[in-house]
């Protein structure tokens, strides 16, 4: 698993997102790495990070969960602060699910927990559904195997459930524009359904925020995020607050 580190401190993984790698989470990089530990990674199939699979076989969010997971023991790194692009949310959410004593604070932004209409804008739905068979057609070089593998999973994965979500123990920011690929409503969702969280929609914006329309204020509320204690709003003070 091909990973960079950057600067010193308390630790942060950052995930980036299908058919990306490292240098997607470029801002996140420079601005993290003046004061934390910065861990980032090609995940499996991405970048590069060589798959040990053969390409007939599946490509997980699981797997690649696991495999930051295993990064961080090879690194002899306890536990970190996560954040997750869109697949790197998902990664990030079952990080938390499936080892939560690696994951301190998480930020999954951008991340679906299923990838029907419900959870998906049908615009692009659709346009990753045409992409996927389009590719399915081509002559199934190495190159195009790869493609073909990461519209498989955006297609059939993932399969998360919002009881599955509730394992999850540490504190959550869930983040998406009002205009993302993933809907509104499905975004609130996973926010409601893990138990610590908090939920931020910014305005005006798409999938693609973290680099884009919000890339500065995205790692100034994230770093705020990360650096406060977190607390649960209710009764009275859900006026005062």
């Amino acid at each position: 698993m091909y990973y960079e580190i950057y600067g010193t401190g308390e630790p942060i993984l950052l995930i980036h997102g299908n058919s990306g790698s490292i240098t997607d989470m470029t801002n996140q990089i420079e601005y993290f790495s003046k004061k934390y530990k910065v861990i980032v990674a090609d995940s499996r199939d991405h970048g590069k990070t060589l798959d040990t699979l053969s390409m007939t076989d599946t490509l997980s969010y699981e797997m690649m969960a696991d495999d930051y997971n295993s990064l961080l023991d090879f690194l002899q790194v306890d536990s970190v602060n996560v954040i997750g692009w869109s697949d790197g949310g998902i990664n990030g959410l079952l990080l938390a699910m499936n080892h939560p004593r690696k994951v301190k604070k998480l930020v999954s932004m951008g991340a679906n927990l299923w990838s029907d209409t419900t959870a998906l804008d049908p615009f692009f739905h659709n346009i990753f559904k045409m992409q996927y068979s389009m590719m399915q057609k081509r002559p199934m070089t190495t190159e195009n195997k790869v493609i073909l593998r990461h519209y498989k999973l955006i297609m059939t994965q993932p399969n998360i459930s919002t009881q599955q979500l509730k394992k999850i123990k540490c504190p959550t920011l869930v983040v998406a524009g009002d205009h993302d690929a993933v809907k509104v409503q499905h975004t609130a969702l996973i926010a409601q359904s893990i138990p610590n969280s908090n939920l931020w929609i910014a305005p005006n914006a798409g999938h693609g925020l973290m680099v884009f329309q919000y890339k500065d204020k995205f790692n100034t509320e994230v770093e705020d995020f990360f650096n406060r204690k977190f607390k649960k709003i209710q009764g009275y003070d859900m006026f005062k607050n």
